[in-house]
């Protein structure tokens, strides 16, 4: 039988570093390091399916260079809330397009934007969320740092 080096068969799966790029993917939305993705995966939606999403993540969809993280989150945050998802699920993904960059205006435009499309208690629901991750978790002062103060008319 004709393997690679990591024992996985040529055209394989395993052996186009899907999953390891799906490991990646969800390290970053879970916000664990690597080899701690799978047990934490598995530990929410157990095994079999852990190891189908990371497949499915290592994927052109999530690594397509057509779409930058912001794009993906918001393409995320928008079906998770058009389907009525909520708590952690949604959470997660918040605090990671908070990572990427959206902050509280830019969420609060964009759940009212989407309260026009998918009707006001799946868009509310979801502003709760983005309204208990800026009352809950102040954004880390390293991440974006406040402008300089302006100078006193004393210096």
């Amino acid at each position: 039988m004709n393997t690679q080096r990591d024992g996985a068969r040529p055209g394989t799966p395993e052996s186009d570093g899907r999953r390891e790029r799906g490991i990646s993917v969800y390290a970053e939305i879970l916000n664990v390091p690597e080899p701690d993705v799978l047990a934490a995966f598995s530990a929410r939606v157990g095994l079999p399916f852990a190891e189908e999403q990371l497949q499915a993540a290592g994927g052109a969809a999530w690594a397509h260079p057509a779409l930058t993280g912001r794009d993906r989150d918001i393409a995320v945050i928008t079906a998770l809330t058009a389907q009525g998802v909520s708590g952690d699920r949604l959470a997660t993904h918040l605090r990671q397009a908070r990572q990427h960059g959206l902050g509280e205006d830019a969420l609060t435009a964009l759940m009212t934007l989407l309260a026009g499309y998918l009707g006001y208690p799946r868009a509310s629901l979801a502003m709760e969320a983005v309204h208990d991750l800026f009352d809950t978790d102040p954004p880390d002062a390293t991440a974006h740092p406040p402008p300089p103060a302006p100078p006193t008319p004393n210096q």
